[in-house]
């Protein structure tokens, strides 16, 4: 008999960090090598076992929720996905409170903007209550760190630790062999009030899962992506595309463009006497003349013309014209020099 694993996504939020971009679409819908960062956060669970039914619990704020059902049911109608309003941003904890109904049994969570790449193919077999997925950093203190003891199960969660002695940073990636005990502890964390400026995190809900004598253990990520921010999604871009998400060859046989690999051109996109790349990404409808472009995001539709971008973020419908410029604009925003 098949079991079904629950992937919990909180993604309810503002996006304040990625503005103008989330203005009006929600940070996971952004645009990224090829596609979107819902569409490569969805990728991460390619290797979880055949035997494993998989449920998705997206967690969206009220203003969230249209767009991405739309865009789930679009792409992925035969996901099988339940949907959870968070009204009142008060953390990941009371995300995943509020979507206690559809939370049994086993269950990853996961945050949406953040893309890991490890093999998940032994779940199905974890005889322990949890897993943290880690990643050493050199410089730890503006993270959360997993403390290990000598027989390598978890003692404890440290967010922001002072000195730099553990560097294994929790990536945002968890299992829960039972979502039931994951609760409970949940809401013991209320009953104690264990919150950061009005906010529940998951770490705590965590270490009172291990006060309680649950053994978890870490497992240590080879890549770990950040699609949050302007500066570290263009950084991800570069790596996608580096990695298999270009079509760099397909690009460079359009007459009059100079690619520079990795980049990604949709296929609806025109490009003319202009130099691309390395680490372009130009959405679907886009039209490009006379333009030398590397290190950018273009979503669909944008019309640039006689200019050299660099390190930039474009929205939908933007259009450009003339100078040099590194520039973080929205949808249908016009700048002309």
């Amino acid at each position: 008999m098949s079991q079904t694993l629950k992937i919990a996504i909180p993604m309810a939020g503002y996006g304040s960090r990625m503005r103008p971009q989330t203005w009006n679409k929600p940070k996971v819908l952004l645009p990224l090598a090829g596609g979107t960062v819902l569409d490569h956060f969805l990728q991460q669970f390619d290797t979880l076992p055949a035997n494993l039914e998989k449920e998705y619990v997206f967690i969206v704020s009220p203003f969230q929720l249209e767009q991405v059902q739309a865009y789930i049911q679009e792409h992925y109608p035969h996901l099988r996905a339940q949907w959870v309003v968070q009204e009142v941003m008060r953390g990941q904890s009371d995300a995943l409170w509020n979507a206690r109904q559809h939370l049994t049994g086993p269950m990853l969570m996961t945050f949406s903007d953040t893309l890991v790449e490890t093999d998940l193919s032994g779940l199905n077999t974890e005889t322990l209550d949890g897993v943290a997925w880690v990643k050493p950093v050199p410089d730890p203190r503006s993270f959360g760190v997993a403390e290990v003891n000598a027989a390598g199960r978890v003692t404890r969660l440290v967010e922001k630790p002072q000195d730099l002695s553990n560097n294994l940073v929790v990536v945002g990636f968890y299992y829960f062999r039972s979502a039931e005990a994951l609760l409970d502890a949940i809401q013991e964390q209320f009953r104690r009030n264990l919150s950061l400026n009005n906010e529940f995190f998951l770490a705590e809900a965590v270490n009172v899962m291990l006060e309680q004598g649950l053994q978890f253990r870490v497992q240590e990520v080879g890549t770990w992506l950040d699609a949050g921010k302007p500066v570290t999604i263009l950084e991800t871009n570069a790596w996608l595309l580096a990695h298999g998400r270009e079509n760099s060859i397909e690009a460079a046989r359009r007459p009059g463009v100079a690619v520079i690999p990795p980049v990604y051109i949709h296929p609806t996109a025109q490009v003319e006497s202009s130099v691309v790349g390395p680490h372009v990404s130009i959405g679907a409808g886009c039209s490009l003349k006379n333009v030398v472009i590397q290190n950018s995001i273009l979503d669909a539709n944008t019309r640039l013309e006689n200019l050299v971008l660099a390190d930039s973020l474009l929205g939908r419908g933007v259009t450009m014209t003339g100078a040099v410029q590194h520039v973080n604009l929205g949808d249908t925003s016009a700048v002309k020099a």
